[in-house]
């Protein structure tokens, strides 16, 4: 295992278990106690976890709770694979919106894992956007990134702060990329979530950008939810799973599909 993925498998361990110990990374990623610990403390360094005696605490750990849907949200794979790929879609020193639910968060975790955000600069190396309140604690303890917060009034289902406050706030920015969850994506109808309000700051949010991507894990691919989601995405991430003939259809409409894998 490379050090890279042994630094993600040890972020993975921290959210499964709250707190490891350099016994327990030696015996799950079989490594030296040396290799062990330089690992935390560059974890460390980044402000992704915070070091104890012996071993660290995640650094998400207190700053805020997700609601039961995004605990026991299903596909976490798929999702976090999907997460990944946008998350290598974007540059140091770019601007980003992410929206609330759980592939969102999931895009937050990655940017904030990546060693050239997490680098030290006099000025922040990523600003991001987000209406999810949720998102922003888990960045805003990142002195690398810049985070805006949009008002507006919470969802308690989702953390998404939604109506007229938000538009206010996105209705006088401009974004390089925007990562907006849908619950369902259609070729020919596009993406749609279940919430009229929150589809509506989703909306906004994907216009304000220069590049709108949709993230949809391959469950939600040909799925219509309630509310339209009314903008035009140039690119969907998805997981490995969808069929190609849906992606052969989508790429029949002019929307590009990029498959995490």
């Amino acid at each position: 295992m490379n050090r890279a993925d042994r630094l993600t498998a040890l972020l993975d361990m921290l959210g499964t278990h709250g707190s490891v110990d350099v016994g327990q990374v030696m015996a799950e990623l079989h490594v030296s106690a040396a290799t062990a610990r330089r690992d935390l403390d560059t974890l460390a360094e980044q402000q992704l976890l915070t070091r104890t005696r012996g071993g660290a605490v995640g650094a998400d750990t207190v700053a805020y709770d997700l609601p039961l849907r995004y605990a026991a949200s299903g596909r976490i794979g798929a999702k976090r694979t999907i997460a990944a790929r946008a998350s290598a879609m974007v540059p140091v020193n770019s601007s980003v919106g992410l929206c609330g639910g759980t592939t969102s968060t999931e895009v937050a975790r990655a940017l904030a894992a990546r060693a050239d955000i997490a680098a030290p600069s006099p000025t922040p190396n990523l600003t991001v956007v987000t209406n999810a309140i949720n998102i922003a604690a888990q960045l805003a303890v990142r002195p690398q990134i810049k985070v805006v917060v949009t008002g507006g009034v919470v969802q308690p289902r989702s953390y998404e702060l939604v109506g007229p406050y938000s538009d206010l706030v996105l209705g006088r920015l401009t974004i390089d990329y925007a990562f907006v969850g849908v619950d369902g994506i259609d070729p020919h109808l596009g993406a749609s979530v279940h919430n009229e309000e929150e589809a509506a700051v989703n909306s906004l949010m994907a216009s304000r950008a220069r590049h709108a991507v949709a993230i949809a894990d391959s469950s939600k691919i040909g799925v219509r939810a309630f509310a339209a989601v009314d903008a035009a995405f140039g690119t969907v991430i998805t997981d490995s799973s969808i069929s190609p003939s849906a992606r052969e259809e989508f790429e029949s409409v002019g929307i590009g599909v990029v498959v995490a894998d």
